[in-house]
């Protein structure tokens, strides 16, 4: 089996050098490092990681804690921590995080508070105290993207301004009888992602001086299947029925367009429709949306990662909490006028 001195000897340096280039900790000329690397190539060697981990206290690994694996907007997110992390090399210990209960708990307490990682990205996870102060305890650095829970580190777009820019879209259509298909739990958590996007909502509707009914806000799961339903409760009971709709995610509106196509409603003469996300699928929808960068927004996770760890431009400043990341509202087909 090959050893760290074999491919010293081949790369003509010492085996501090070749550890050196290999670990990435310290520093090598660039020529340097591509000779040993070219080296450990040739003959087969593969770094330790346990061993590298006992010189440095670091695992070269980052763990990043998920509610949901299979819609759109994680699932952009996790490609751009996993390409950007692999690029920075380091491996990445995912976690797909429940609301609460014991399989919660034993990743805050048990798998996170092992030295199983270096640091934390948390996507779109509302955080206790208990959970952050563990990872504080054992100086885990923790960078949050959306979400809630208090941590010096965190990105987000502004949520409450998409729901506002979203409807307010539609109001200068002029439009006056609009719905909000809202995330599960917006009118009990006002401060999560669906909270924040009702209460955009309701603030442009308030400035333009009208007040929505309770029946023209119907909370759902944020998926397709849940915009469906959702919109059949909303547009297929008798009586007047709004002219437009803001969804919170691209894939709800997705499903409200089916529920307006099995309800005979056209789209967007007769109901106009609006999402957020910039989901892949929106153009061929067209779906008017207020586009965010999930693959992007990642892709910094990491780099704020790599700063508090002491890598990368570390003389660069950590974002600033209150800046927003960036959004843009794309008007397509599934928007117009309101009916005369």
């Amino acid at each position: 089996m090959a050893a760290i001195g074999d491919v010293a000897r081949l790369a003509g340096v010492s085996k501090a050098t070749a550890s050196r280039a290999l670990s990435g900790n310290g520093y090598v000329a660039e020529e340097t490092r591509r000779r040993v690397e070219s080296a450990a190539a040739e003959i087969g060697y593969i770094a330790s990681p346990d061993a590298a981990s006992l010189v440095t206290g670091r695992t070269k690994n980052v763990g990043v804690i998920i509610p949901f694996v299979n819609r759109w907007f994680f699932g952009e997110v996790l490609e751009g921590i996993e390409r950007s992390l692999l690029a920075a090399g380091y491996d990445l210990t995912l976690y797909n995080l429940s609301d609460s209960g014991p399989d919660r708990a034993r990743v805050f307490e048990f798998f996170l508070a092992r030295k199983r990682v270096d640091a934390v990205i948390a996507v779109g996870v509302d955080l206790v105290e208990h959970e952050v102060a563990a990872l504080d305890r054992r100086e885990k650095p923790l960078v949050c993207l959306g979400g809630t829970g208090g941590t010096a580190a965190r990105l987000s777009i502004d949520d409450r301004a998409v729901g506002q820019l979203a409807t307010e879209h539609l109001l200068h259509l002029g439009h006056t009888r609009i719905a909000h298909l809202a995330g599960i739990g917006a009118s009990g958590q006002p401060d999560t992602v669906q909270g924040l996007r009702r209460q955009g909502f309701l603030d442009a509707m308030d400035a333009a001086g009208l007040a929505p009914s309770p029946a023209d806000v119907v909370e759902t799961e944020m998926t397709m299947p849940g915009g469906y339903r959702a919109a059949l409760q909303l547009l297929g009971h008798p009586g007047p029925r709004p002219t437009s709709v803001f969804a919170a995610s691209d894939e709800v509106a997705f499903g409200a367009l089916r529920a307006a196509e099995r309800l005979g409603i056209a789209v967007p003469s007769e109901l106009s429709v609006v999402g957020v996300d910039g989901h892949e699928y929106a153009e061929m929808f067209d779906l008017t949306t207020v586009e965010q960068y999930p693959g992007e927004q990642g892709r910094s996770a990491v780099g704020v990662v790599l700063r508090l760890l002491g890598e990368g431009a570390v003389a660069d400043p950590l974002p600033d909490s209150g800046a927003p990341m960036p959004t843009r509202l794309v008007v397509r087909a599934s928007s117009t006028a309101a009916p005369r």
